[in-house]
């Protein structure tokens, strides 16, 4: 389980460069994967063998100088109940601000590790100017220049030695399903439907739940342990903190899945926040399955199923090898076809093809047409194989990896994907040196 490490502060202190540096050394290094990052403000990070999740809570404040501080305190509070660490940024250029005063307030009740960043220190004299943050009554800081990284590293090692080392995860642990999705999708109504109890009070107000709760499922020859995350508490009316929210919740429990059921409510179509909660999973290499509910509501011409389905697999392109059904929790129609998907989405996930099988197959895919020439150099694929790795990851072994472009990569994947059954899991295919 990774922590979640959650930036905090007021407008324009540079969270967002904070965030980018510590996402984008990760990715610059591990994730080779290709597509852009669709969302600024998750991501994961890696420092001293320890991985995190970090959450920038200024992306999920709209406007910036013109924010009211409630929407501020807002956001740190929502920050302080969901994540595990937290980092404070204020600025040495406009030193002690009555918001940063206001937002230490809060933060002096956390019980959390909790650690200062003084950003823009960029020489000694700015190195002077921060000791005027000891006022704030948090103890030490750490100063920082977010812009060119310097003072990063020692703040990560703090960081990184707050988080708990990682517990060895017990074998033959059930399967976690967890049902994600928007504030009033019919998460919980799914989980009673299938339980048959009403285990989650279900109310029409959105987002009555109040933490993820986990059930233990075990029926018509399935156990698995079922995660309710729908979660938002009432007091959240503003759109902002929703949202933010929301995609909180699911970070938490997407990443203590194995498969993320996005549930969409399908008279509101596939929108934002959908798609965000998508692409996390993706991310973090989940097997997906997206429910669409409330299918009894939607008026239906000849091919109304097929344009919808084909409408969210436009949105979630490259990755549109993903189950989708159509389900009605009020009728419950089809909603033992969505578990039995998920069931089969986990075996999917775990799927290992044999080496000799994989380079019979492959090596001859890759004869018939190989990766195109570069500067006039000719790419050779010689062997290839599965990595011994929880999610389905390949290695392909070249005479010049570097030159093979991310169109062959998909290529290839889409290749795998016919020949072996992947539905619903990403895939990572890595080019090495032969």
């Amino acid at each position: 389980m990774s922590s979640i490490v959650a930036i905090v502060g007021r407008p324009n202190v540079g969270k967002s460069t904070l965030f980018n540096r510590l996402v984008q050394r990760r990715e610059a290094i591990v994730d080779s994967v290709s597509g852009v990052t669709r969302d600024r403000h998750y991501g994961k990070s890696e420092w001293n063998g320890k991985e995190f999740s970090v959450i920038d809570t200024g992306g999920y404040v709209v406007g910036s100088d013109d924010v009211f501080e409630g929407e501020i305190r807002k956001q740190v509070q929502l920050a302080i109940d969901e994540a595990d660490i937290i980092v404070f940024v204020v600025d040495v250029e406009q030193g002690i601000t009555p918001m940063d005063d206001e937002v230490a307030k809060i933060l002096r009740q956390v019980k959390k590790p909790l650690f200062m960043a003084v950003n823009k220190v960029d020489n000694a004299m700015r190195d002077a100017d921060a000791v005027e943050f000891y006022n704030l009554g948090l103890g030490d800081y750490y100063t920082i220049s977010s812009i060119n990284g310097s003072g990063t590293g020692e703040l990560l090692d703090a960081v990184a030695e707050a988080i708990p080392e990682e517990e060895e995860e017990e074998l033959n642990e059930l399967p976690r399903f967890a049902v994600v999705g928007r504030p009033n999708a019919g998460k919980s109504s799914f989980i009673n439907a299938l339980i048959g109890e009403d285990r989650n009070i279900v109310t029409n107000i959105a987002g009555t739940t109040r933490d993820s709760i986990d059930t233990k499922y075990n029926r018509f020859g399935f156990e698995f342990n079922l995660v309710d995350t729908a979660g938002i508490r009432k007091k959240s009316k503003v759109k902002e903190d929703l949202e933010f929210y929301s995609v909180m919740r699911a970070v938490r429990a997407i990443e203590h899945c194995d498969i993320a059921i996005l549930v969409v409510d399908a008279t509101r179509d596939f929108e934002g926040q959908d798609e965000k909660i998508f692409w996390l999973a993706e991310k973090n290499r989940k097997g997906i399955i997206i429910l669409v509910n409330k299918w009894d509501l939607v008026e239906k011409k000849t091919n109304t199923m097929r344009d919808f389905e084909a409408h969210i697999r436009k949105k979630i392109a490259p990755f549109t090898d993903v189950p989708i059904v159509f389900i009605s929790v009020l009728t419950k129609q089809r909603i033992f076809k969505a578990i039995e998907t998920a069931v089969e989405v986990f075996e999917n996930r775990k799927r290992r093809i044999q080496t000799s099988k994989l380079n019979e197959t492959m090596l001859e895919i890759m004869d018939q047409n190989p990766p195109p020439a570069t500067k006039g150099k000719y790419i050779k694929i010689k062997y290839c194989m599965q990595l011994p790795t929880h999610t389905p990851q390949f290695a392909f072994f070249a005479n010049l990896p570097q030159y093979i472009r991310d169109p062959y990569r998909r290529y290839l994947e889409n290749q795998l994907r016919e020949r072996y059954n992947f539905n619903g899991v990403p895939i990572s295919i890595y080019f090495r040196q032969k």
